[in-house]
Order: structure tokens, then C-alpha cells, then sequence
């Protein structure tokens, strides 16, 4: 795990080898309506746009996080399958951007990577909170995206 904070931008980048080929990964990792199922934290989604996973895909994901549930919307902005993709969303005046990245690490094998940034939206300073969650948030974002990674892996490895 790495945590960077630069100016009013905060990154986590999370990863894990996975035992399976990044085309099983990638079917997992997009697969939203059984997204509830794999990780442990999401309690629903809900998609909202038709046909499959793409730039242009939209979905509301309600997490536990915390001790507090949250619902944001996700939008999928850059989609190259099965390489990676690109997700963003914006809440109480930051903008949240996820990227997984999937690497060949041997034979069947992938390196599933995360990096999730947070920034204030609109170009405005960062508020207390935003200040706040740069210097505390990372290490919970960290714990949060970790646990993903790990459920994601126990999922595609017990399919088998």
C-alpha cells in the first residue's frame, strides 16, 4: 500500500496477486449486480444504465464504511478490457477517482492494482473535512480497498 498526498489531491494505491487470469479478473471486477456478493462492504448497487460494462456505464453503490452507510454514483470514464478501467464519482465537493489495472504475473496469474484519489471538485480548496480525510482517510481508504482486493481474489480463486 502506498498514500501520497500532493497539494489537495490524496492517493491510495492498493494490490494484490491473484491467482486466476486477468480475463477471469476482469469478468469479477465488472460483474456489478453480483458485486454485493463478493465484497463484504457493498450492500447494493443498483445499475443504471443498459447493456454491458463500458465507458458510459453508471451504477449507485451503497457501502458500509466506517460505521455509516454511504450511496454514491459511479461512472465509468476510460474502459480498456481486460486491462483496466476507470471510475468516477462526486460527493460533498470531492471528486473521486478509481482506477484497477490487471498485469499478467505468470502463469495464470494476475497483479490486480487499485488507485483511488480524492480531490476537492470544481478546482476549489480543500475544506476542513477534505484536509482532514487527506491526513486520517488515507489509512481507512487503504484498510477499505485491501479488504476489496482480498474478496475479489477469494472470489475468482474459489470459482476454480
Amino acid at each position: 500500500m502506498t498514500s501520497t498526498g500532493t497539494g489537495s489531491t490524496t492517493s491510495v494505491v492498493v494490490e494484490r496477486r491473484v491467482a486466476a487470469s486477468p480475463g477471469r479478473v476482469w469478468e469479477a471486477i465488472t460483474d456489478l449486480r453480483d458485486m454485493p456478493r463478493v465484497l463484504s462492504g457493498v450492500q447494493r448497487v443498483e445499475v443504471l444504465t443498459p447493456g454491458g460494462f463500458d465507458v458510459g456505464t453508471r451504477w449507485r453503490e451503497t457501502r458500509r464504511m466506517l460505521g455509516k452507510e454511504a450511496t454514491e454514483e459511479m461512472t465509468v470514464t476510460e474502459c480498456e478490457p481486460p486491462d483496466r478501467y476507470v471510475t468516477v464519482a462526486e460527493s460533498h465537493g470531492m471528486r473521486y477517482v478509481s482506477e484497477l489495472t490487471l498485469t499478467p504475473a505468470g502463469e495464470g496469474a494476475t497483479r490486480l492494482r487499485m488507485t483511488f484519489s480524492a480531490r476537492p471538485a470544481g478546482g476549489r480548496a480543500p475544506g476542513f473535512a477534505a484536509r482532514l480525510l487527506a491526513r486520517f482517510g488515507a489509512k481507512a481508504v487503504a484498510k477499505a480497498l485491501t479488504k476489496d482486493l482480498s474478496e475479489i481474489a477469494n472470489a475468482v480463486e474459489s470459482r476454480a
